[in-house]
């Protein structure tokens, strides 16, 4: 009966704070709408020059194939591969084009020929992307130009391997179904980690925890009520964030919903313990919020949300077997991308299920009630 009193204490004064309220609806709508559009994983806007020292029809057909493209932009041709150079070193281009001499004869003679394609890589991303984008385009035009004569792959000239690839469970290759999963993850992990963080402590510089303090309430209805209302919050802001995802994208779980929640109901209460943790070893608010910031970088950075955790060191991949943030955002993709059942997110919960509980412990042994 008292721990009902607690909690409904908790859900008074989240109401009595006017931002509060307003956080929890506009930062669903804020992070599912306006994130996945602003840090796009596409390369759009591509400025190319062109060197060709060939003058003929076919390389002025490849010109403007490549200029056809929604994605590229001609700068300019030029005649030399040092004119062109100079619009890469003043950020006018971001690739350079160079077609050999002879390209058609080559073309029509040999049945091959070669095209040099340099690309500005101060930004290592974009020159990667944008020389696969002329390297895709490159060979469209090859197997244009094979069909018009007329050749298949019996010819000896022309030999080549072709690969069909497949797409699975993301047949659009859409970064957005990707991404969103995990944006779900750090909606839950400001809210239900930074908030706890700054309760207890924020209640020490009020004094209000003294009376907390000399009231007959044990340490454990007292953590309790701190973690059942920021749950309750974190999964109607997870709740938003899915029902968003499909309004606005079109995207829904290809996996059970339920299990979505399970996950949730573990990583919320593993990220408001640890900012319960924080909140009980702070002295200052100011302090609190820089640990749990602290924390909260680190798990966002280790997750495999910016980086494929493949591709991280291996002392730091070690790292990531204690980031819960890790495990949640593996089964939310695993969920939305894949028909799965229980068996399949099964071990990212059980380690989810081990740090709730021993930081929910660990919360409760940290609280120290003076009478």
């Amino acid at each position: 009966m008292v721990l009902g009193y607690l909690i409904e204490k908790e859900f008074k004064q989240m109401m009595r704070n006017i931002v509060l309220p307003v956080i929890f609806v506009l930062l669903p709508i804020s992070v599912i709408n306006v994130v996945p559009r602003i840090a796009t994983q596409e390369i759009k806007h591509i400025n190319f020059s062109v060197v060709d020292n060939d003058h003929s029809p076919l390389s002025e057909r490849l010109v403007e194939k490549l200029s056809a493209s929604p994605n590229f932009h001609l700068v300019g041709t030029f005649a030399s591969y040092g004119q062109a150079s100079a619009t890469i070193d003043n950020g006018d281009a971001d690739l350079i084009v160079e077609i050999q001499p002879d390209f058609e004869r080559q073309l029509v003679v040999d049945g091959n020929a070669q095209v040099a394609v340099a690309a500005n890589s101060v930004n290592g991303m974009r020159g990667s992307l944008s020389s696969g984008y002329v390297t895709q385009i490159l060979a469209d035009y090859s197997a244009q130009l094979r069909d018009e004569a007329g050749l298949d792959a019996g010819d000896t000239r022309l030999a080549q391997l072709n690969v069909e690839p497949r797409y699975l469970y993301n047949t659009t290759l859409d970064y957005k179904l990707y991404m969103v999963p995990a944006l779900m993850a750090l909606i839950l992990i400001l809210i239900c980690a930074f908030l706890p963080a700054l309760n207890i402590v924020g209640e020490k510089e009020k004094g209000t925890i003294e009376q907390i303090n000399v009231s007959p309430i044990s340490k454990v209805e007292f953590v309790l009520s701190k973690l059942v209302p920021y749950t309750v919050v974190g999964l109607f802001m997870l709740t938003m964030a899915i029902g968003l995802a499909w309004v606005i994208y079109g995207f829904w779980p290809a996996g059970p919903v339920w299990l979505i929640y399970v996950m949730a109901i573990a990583f919320v209460l593993v990220m408001s313990s640890l900012g319960l943790i924080v909140s009980n070893y702070s002295s200052t608010t100011q302090q609190a919020a820089l640990l749990i910031f602290f924390f909260m970088m680190i798990f966002m950075h280790m997750s495999g949300m910016l980086t494929p955790i493949a591709s991280m060191p291996a002392w730091s991949q070690k790292l990531t077997l204690v980031n819960p943030m890790r495990y949640f955002m593996e089964s939310m993709r695993i969920i939305y991308l894949k028909p799965v059942s229980f068996a399949a997110v099964q071990p990212q919960l059980s380690r989810l299920c081990i740090m709730a509980a021993a930081l929910w412990l660990w919360a409760i042994a940290s609280y120290r009630k003076h009478s």
